[in-house]
């Protein structure tokens, strides 16, 4: 049942829910996989830092040159490296979209922006990595906005679903959102131990 399902079986294997239609199936079987999955078996040093690693990769749903190039530019950075990192991966475009309420899931987000139904400071911009900055305009095009997703979304369905973003200012109704400085680590509601990723590139 699960091969239909690779979500569920990736949720499984990084302990943690991926999508909101993960959490069922998570809450059901909290453990990896496979026959052995129940088994607690010790990891590794290297394994944990690596489970750290692709759990803030998938939670943003990056390749792995994509999460490398952030980092590297965020060791360049003044600052907790792992902090500084977060920061940067949540000021794309595609993950504000996902805090703003505008989109469901990160896969959601990163299609509305491909289709070209977002905008900064009123331009259409079809690049999820796109980098905001403080004082940034997010929106749903105004052509875009009667369509059942953003119909939805407007209404709110995806407003309390978690922690919301206190360095946007949103405003669900009109699907707009400024950015009003660079989040902090702690208003991110990404699952990882950022330091065990930071040890894993540093090795």
């Amino acid at each position: 049942m699960n091969k239909s399902r690779p979500k569920v079986r990736l949720s499984r294997a990084l302990g943690i829910p991926l999508t909101p239609k993960c959490v069922q199936y998570f809450e059901r079987r909290p453990y990896p996989p496979g026959d052995h999955g129940r088994r607690r078996r010790q990891q590794s040093d290297y394994q944990l830092r690596l489970r750290e690693k692709q759990r803030l990769r998938f939670q943003y749903d990056l390749g792995e040159k994509q999460l490398r190039r952030v980092f590297d530019e965020a060791v360049k950075r003044p600052g907790k490296t792992g902090e500084v990192f977060v920061s940067l991966l949540e000021r794309r475009l595609d993950a504000t979209v996902l805090r703003a309420g505008f989109a469901r899931t990160i896969y959601q987000a990163r299609q509305f922006v491909t289709h070209r139904h977002i905008t900064v400071n009123g331009r259409r911009v079809d690049r999820p990595s796109y980098r905001l900055e403080p004082g940034d305009v997010v929106a749903v095009h105004e052509r875009s906005r009667t369509m059942t997703p953003f119909v939805t979304a407007a209404a709110g369905a995806h407003v309390g679903a978690g922690p919301t973003a206190p360095y946007l200012d949103v405003s669900v109704g009109t699907l707009t959102a400024r950015m009003l400085r660079e989040p902090l680590r702690s208003e991110v509601p990404v699952i990882c131990n950022e330091q065990l990723v930071v040890e894993f590139y540093s090795r």
